[in-house]
């Protein structure tokens, strides 16, 4: 496809829904191959927008904004999954889309995301659909207490998500979402007693070529990730399954583009399906330096129907810590210096305008011969700096 393209003497331009830090960095690979970017997002100054003259800052739904965009664009790529399928389905009269909106349909929804992969014979934990009050007391009592109650769309690092710990508790989860100006679809989960939390970036490109990255460790907490080890410290037998399992959901959705799949390990050694992510995930972070090839790079070559790359470690071990706001202001630290003095360290700041506790603004990577130096080194680099 490129090399048509290049024949013809312009430069190919990628077009990316989004502009925060996942776009940012969808961007830097993309301009590395030489390629223009296009940035569309609903405001100004985002994280992407900043680094190209095509910045759409009206967003998707201006249809004048968007028609602009879908003109400067060859071919169009996602970053976050909150873009309405039908504005998707627009674009593809016109580009190609990856993750197409066929793709979105079966992601976007949570409880439709459980239920094709549940048809695909995948593990996941009990679900079911919520619409009132009464739902929730019968499916309490066909699991038990704790179970999690979630909104169907549009949640991320714990927002939609509330846990129910007894009868007590279910009037307030299911108001947290009634009292929003938007009725909001609900399912709910029966909780899983893991072990561990993991993750594994699938990249998949037009022809079916796939490719499988390391299984991952993250470690969460209050919903948010804050560390990422790699490979995950467990048995390669169970390694080889998550990433087993990774990929059929991938392929159970069609899935073109890159995608982040989270899993639980049980107590009892079992692996289930916590979600899909279709796009770059933050539990892929650490494959731009950990990786010979990163998630970004090949989010970008599978878009393209190009041949993807290995994802093979560059180390025997890698891990990522997120940056996380510790305070409301601006989003610039105020020294940096400490930081750098750190070997085998490598720093990535999102360039967002404004901190918020909690916030991700930046991550740091290591490498190390063990997950526990490479973990060591991240964290010892992150406590350095000075916001």
């Amino acid at each position: 496809m490129l090399k048509s393209i290049y024949k013809e003497n312009r430069t190919f331009t990628i077009g990316i829904l989004g502009g925060g830090q996942l776009a940012k960095m969808l961007a830097s690979a993309a301009y590395r191959m030489g390629l223009n970017v296009a940035i569309i997002e609903n405001h100004r100054e985002s994280p992407a927008g900043d680094m190209t003259k095509s910045d759409f800052s009206i967003g998707w739904h201006n249809s004048v904004d968007l028609d602009e965009f879908i003109e400067e664009s060859d071919i169009i790529t996602l970053e976050n999954e909150f873009i309405d399928p039908e504005i998707l389905e627009y674009i593809e009269k016109q580009r190609k889309v990856y993750p197409t909106s066929q793709t979105m349909r079966l992601v976007q929804d949570k409880l439709t995301q459980k239920e094709t992969f549940q048809n695909a014979g995948l593990p996941v934990p009990k679900f079911e659909k919520i619409e009132n009050i009464d739902d929730l007391a019968e499916f309490s009592k066909k699991y038990g207490f704790p179970f999690v109650l979630k909104a169907r769309k549009y949640g991320y690092d714990g927002y939609g998500n509330a846990t129910v710990f007894d009868e007590d508790h279910i009037a307030p989860a299911i108001n947290k979402f009634s009292n929003s100006e938007k009725k909001r679809d609900l399912m709910a989960e029966a909780f899983v007693d893991f072990t561990k939390e993991l993750a594994v970036i699938i990249a998949r490109n037009p022809t079916g070529e796939t490719v499988v990255y390391p299984c991952v460790e993250t470690v969460q907490y209050r919903h948010i990730c804050h560390e990422v080890i790699a490979p995950a410290e467990i048995d390669l037998s169970l390694q080889k399954e998550a990433q087993n399992i990774a990929l059929k959901a991938v392929e159970s959705i069609n899935g073109i583009g890159v995608f982040g799949v989270e899993l639980f390990l049980t107590k009892d050694n079992k692996i289930l399906i916590n979600e899909i992510a279709p796009r770059p995930h933050n539990s892929g972070h650490y494959t731009i330096e950990g990786c010979q090839t990163s998630q970004f790079e090949n989010c970008i070559r599978a878009a393209c129907n190009l041949p993807l790359g290995s994802s093979k470690l560059i180390a025997p071990a890698a891990a990522m810590v997120n940056l996380l706001g510790e305070r409301d202001g601006i989003g610039v630290p105020e020294n940096i210096s400490p930081l750098l003095r750190h070997n085998s360290v490598w720093l990535h700041l999102y360039n967002k305008k404004s901190s918020r506790n909690g916030r991700k603004m930046g991550h740091i990577t290591a490498v190390g011969e063990t997950q526990t130096i490479a973990l060591g080194r991240a964290k010892s680099a992150a406590d350095a700096i000075e916001w």
